[in-house]
């Protein structure tokens, strides 16, 4: 019987195995902010990092995305300086580089990761985030662990890890305009349930994620984590080796033919066994909406949220009915009729070039007529945007146009909704208080939320799309 990507790869990096555990090699860890704990650990136990050129650090999370220009100087919260001030300390004491401010690669860990070539086919990829599922995108094992994990990585490049199934994703069919592989994941978490991957590694398939670009890609494996998996994978392809093709640490000379022919076996076999599969079929897709309080509470853009009193399941009846008074929504409302406060536009799911492309699409002879925030993933992203203009489109427009950061993903940086307010954002969750106390997130594409922006509430993309001949 054949392999699987997932096992390929697991099988390449097993140390050693006891009981229901392997000690799997590490080949990259990603450190960010929050990170203090795993250094503070390793330094009372008196431990070295093993292997600092294999640890990257990131200001991500707590960054300003306003008054950038002045350094560590724009920071005026103590405690959010204090972060930043922490991540650079440690990483200095240990050897260990900082893409922090004024790096010329400064931004998110999983958008800076991919872009610096630190993400490669087949690697296994540890780091101090939930998303670090997205680097599954390129065809590695990604995914996010603990502080206490975090400082084993450090010490021994080494993790103990028990070996999850393996559930297939196959989606095919030409999705509509309009839709995008935001909308194909969150249909996905819709479909299994925000518990549906449990105990999973998932590998996305089928001619539509084919067609998908790489970039779009990870925002499918991004929010594998939303459906509960370990990690989402996708095997490496030509676009994948284009991608990658000249990346600062990506192989070069002789080396590029060596990776390029381990990483052209990269993929299940033919006959490869899954523990799970599930079908897709994209065509019956529309734009996706979230409604509720976790991303499974998700429903086509034309439909209406779904009234508790028909659900049989009396505790995820009891779910909803929680969500929609959080939410200040009611039963058989019209997703089209909720109107909006604000709109965010960017994270680690989707602030990279081609989100700001199908955005300012959007935008382009435009108005926004509530608050819309644009942010950027990293300093390349938002340098190759301007090059473009496409930061001008969004200035006209009357959007914000800032520097590299989580920003209101988290809200741990100044960037925040109000309690009440209500934005559509283009990020991966939705839980009570993520982007601020009290504020009530809906997510959605970037092209939906750059519409939203304009008329304050959300509106059927695919028919603008399809109307305006836009390439979303």
């Amino acid at each position: 019987m054949g392999t699987t990507l997932f096992e390929k790869i697991w099988k390449n990096h097993v140390v050693t195995d006891r009981d229901h555990e392997s000690l799997i090699y590490v080949d990259r860890l990603l450190l960010q902010e929050n990170s203090f704990h795993a250094f503070d650990k390793i330094r009372r136990e008196k431990r070295a990092v093993r292997n600092p050129n294999q640890a990257f650090a990131f200001s991500d999370h707590y960054v300003p995305t306003r008054n950038r220009e002045l350094g560590l100087d724009g920071i005026t919260d103590p405690e959010i300086r204090n972060m930043v001030d922490l991540i650079a300390s440690d990483t200095d004491a240990y050897g260990i580089e900082l893409f922090g401010i004024g790096h010329d690669y400064q931004g998110i860990l999983h958008v800076v990761g991919p872009e610096y070539g630190i993400t490669q086919p087949g690697l296994v990829i540890a780091g101090a985030d939930s998303h670090t599922s997205t680097h599954g995108a390129l065809g590695a094992y990604a995914f996010g662990i603990g502080s206490s994990e975090v400082a084993h990585v450090l010490a021994t490049q080494t993790l103990w890890r028990s070996k999850p199934k393996t559930l297939r994703v196959t989606i095919n069919g030409e999705r509509r305009p309009g839709v995008s592989s935001k909308d194909l994941i969150l249909f996905l978490i819709r479909t299994i349930g925000s518990g549906g991957a449990v105990g999973f590694a998932v590998e996305y398939g089928g001619d539509t994620v084919e067609q998908l670009s790489v970039e779009a890609r990870m925002t499918v494996c991004n929010m594998s984590i939303e459906a509960g998996a370990r990690a989402g994978l996708i095997a490496p392809d030509q676009k994948v080796f284009d991608y990658m093709k000249g990346r600062p640490l990506a192989p070069t000379g002789p080396d590029w033919e060596k990776a390029i022919a381990h990483w052209s076996s990269l993929k299940s076999d033919s006959d490869a066994a899954f523990d799970r599969e599930v079908q897709i079929d994209a065509s019956s897709i529309v734009p996706q909406v979230t409604w509720g309080t976790n991303p499974e509470m998700v429903v086509d853009v034309t439909s209406k949220i779904p009234d508790p009193a028909s659900e049989a399941d009396s505790e995820r009846q009891g779910r909803m009915i929680r969500a929609l008074e959080y939410m200040g929504l009611s039963a058989n409302q019209s997703i089209q009729s909720i109107q909006l406060d604000r709109v965010f536009i960017g994270s680690c799911t989707n602030s990279r070039l081609e989100d700001l492309r199908i955005a300012a699409q959007v935008l382009n002879d435009q108005s926004c007529r509530i608050p819309t925030m644009i942010v950027p993933g990293s300093e390349q992203v938002k340098r190759a945007a301007e090059e473009e203009g496409l930061h001008e489109i969004f200035q006209r427009a009357g959007a914000e146009w800032l520097a590299p950061g989580c920003s209101m993903c988290v809200a741990i940086n100044g960037d925040k909704l109000g309690s009440g307010e209500r934005a559509a954002s283009t990020s991966n969750r939705n839980f009570e208080g993520r982007q601020g106390q009290g504020g009530r997130t809906h997510l959605v594409s970037p092209a939906m939320a750059a519409a939203a922006s304009i008329t304050g509430q959300f509106e059927n993309i695919s028919n603008y799309a399809e109307a305006s001949s836009w390439n979303l």
